[in-house]
């Protein structure tokens, strides 16, 4: 690229990194309507870890969660208070830096094609798919930047033949075992990518980079040791949920029946019908829009096409080429990474299981349509142009509608809203309107309860119970009893013992608590 390009190049890049920061943030506080119990239990893991300096490399309740991203969180708050914005950091980093990686990843795969980068990582940006989990706090977000980046320094250090490129690359690496359960998909893609390089380059390759493949196993070691190491003094932490839905211990239409259903629904997902959770996608549209899933379908295939014709190539006619190793390494991270949701039979098609596959997805999508403006170009400059200027206008229409649909259609839907027990938050946000001297009483189940505590740790004379433990509320003085739902049987209870006055408070989207507020005077 000429200086004036690249000038162009990486405005653009900035540009777009900028957007995903902004649509990442914006609205935070409201956006989605409330804290899931799940975000509030990492929440409040991480809030005890910074009050107490108990950082753990793995935290064992709630099926387990592995500790890195926790103690992200953690950091933030001693460094920001607990609040929504701090709650949700982690997740917005990380967002971001999937958009970079991506970018830096495409651009190190096509090298001769930098449009191509700008594609993936904007489709990456703008993607409801990607704003979604950049704006919970889930720990499964963290695994994309991790994969992105350490696979750029695997092939930098290849292309350049400079060590700290393969140590960067096994230190990211060897982070990755401290996100996200799927990630231990992770080095069979690297055995993949070992063999796809002994294809192309034969043992030559790993003459010239025996030590570095040593610096890269090094220091993915040195940065995963502590996960394996606390793993194994705990097995137990080993036993999660995932044996419980595995389609291995739930297929009673036989293996290749119900495998072939989760294989199909899992891809189906992309472009039919998406994720039914409202957590994780806005039902029942498919994951990607339109443009985007047809760019993708098409993507893939091409891929597939390039992949098997330079494999043939290979073995029949001795024809050695990059792309070889390329489009396998798409081919078979798309399908490791989707593993974890159709070799599951719960909740399918499921977003949250095959997030792993997000980086690939986009830029498959960013293949196909630099493919087509490439064809364009070659045929002549007007169509080139015509070509450019539609494709131009459908992303930018795609990525606005993309946006609208997350912070205007679903962030306003009532469904979404009861998604997020957004009822559990409003209680948060009016507890401190209380009078701080009056003792109020929070009746909610172990993880409905979160939330709550999470957002008035500080709160005075607060007290979470459970229903049969009614008999610690003080009848003869003044108090609230806070609940997310309507419940008769506490209300009687209350009744019969003191003067009582019983309040329903209705908040936007169709949600609503409890207030009993007691009258002695």
């Amino acid at each position: 690229m000429t200086k004036k390009n690249k000038i162009i190049h990486f405005s653009i890049l900035g540009i777009i990194i900028l957007l995903a920061i902004i649509v990442r943030v914006w609205n935070i506080d409201s956006v989605p309507s409330g804290i899931y119990p799940d975000e509030a239990n990492n929440g409040t893991n991480a809030y005890d870890a910074q009050l107490t300096g108990d950082y753990q490399w793995f935290y064992p309740d709630n099926n387990g969660r592995e500790g890195l991203y926790l103690n992200f969180m953690a950091i933030a708050f001693k460094l920001f208070d607990v609040n929504l914005l701090t709650l949700k950091l982690p997740s917005i980093i990380m967002g971001v830096l999937t958009v970079i990686g991506v970018y830096f990843l495409s651009r190190e795969l096509f090298i001769s094609k930098p449009r191509l980068a700008l594609i993936a990582s904007y489709l990456t940006a703008v993607s409801f798919w990607a704003i979604n989990f950049s704006r919970i706090a889930f720990r499964a977000i963290m695994m994309l930047p991790i994969l992105t980046f350490s696979f750029y320094f695997i092939f930098r250090g290849i292309r350049t033949n400079k060590w700290w490129n393969f140590a960067l690359a096994g230190f990211i690496f060897g982070l990755g075992f401290h996100t996200y359960i799927a990630f231990r998909i992770a080095p069979a893609l690297l055995v993949v990518l070992f063999i796809l390089l002994l294809l192309q380059y034969g043992v030559k390759l790993f003459k010239q980079h025996w030590k570095n493949a040593i610096i890269f196993i090094l220091f993915t070691i040195i940065s995963a040791f502590p996960i394996f190491y606390t793993l194994n003094a705990h097995p137990e932490f080993l036993n999660s949920r995932t044996g419980d839905v595995s389609i291995f211990a739930n297929s009673e239409d036989g293996l290749a029946t119900t495998l072939t259903h989760t294989v199909t629904t899992s891809l189906l997902k992309f472009n039919v019908y998406g994720d039914p959770n409202w957590r994780h996608g806005f039902p029942p549209y498919p994951t990607l829009e339109s443009f985007v899933g047809v760019m993708f379908i098409g993507g893939i295939i091409l891929s597939a096409i390039i992949f098997f014709l330079y494999l043939y190539r290979r073995f029949f006619k001795k024809i050695h080429n990059r792309k070889l190793v390329t489009h396998g390494l798409l081919l078979a991270w798309f399908f490791a990474f989707l593993a974890p949701e159709f070799l599951t039979v719960e909740g399918l098609p499921h977003s949250l299981r095959s997030i792993g596959t997000l980086p690939v997805v986009y830029i498959f999508a960013a293949f196909f349509i630099n493919f087509l403006i490439e064809r364009a170009q070659k045929h002549s400059h007007t169509v080139y142009m015509i070509v450019s200027v539609i494709i131009l206008t459908l992303l930018l229409c795609s990525g606005f509608l993309s946006i609208i649909k997350y912070h205007v259609f679903w962030a306003t839907n009532a469904q979404q809203a009861q998604a997020f027990n957004k009822s559990l938050t409003d209680i948060a946000r009016y507890i401190p309107s209380l009078p701080q001297d009056t003792p109020k009483y929070i009746i909610a189940g172990p993880l409905e309860r979160l939330p709550i505590i999470l957002l008035n740790e500080n709160t005075p004379n607060m007290y979470p119970l459970y229903e049969d433990e009614l008999a610690k509320i003080d009848t003869r003085k003044d108090f609230y009893v806070l609940l997310p739902h309507y419940n008769d049987t506490i209300i009687k209870y209350l009744s019969d013992r003191q003067n009582v006055s019983v309040e329903i408070i209705p908040t936007n989207l169709e949600t609503e608590f409890i207030v009993i507020r007691s009258l002695t005077n």
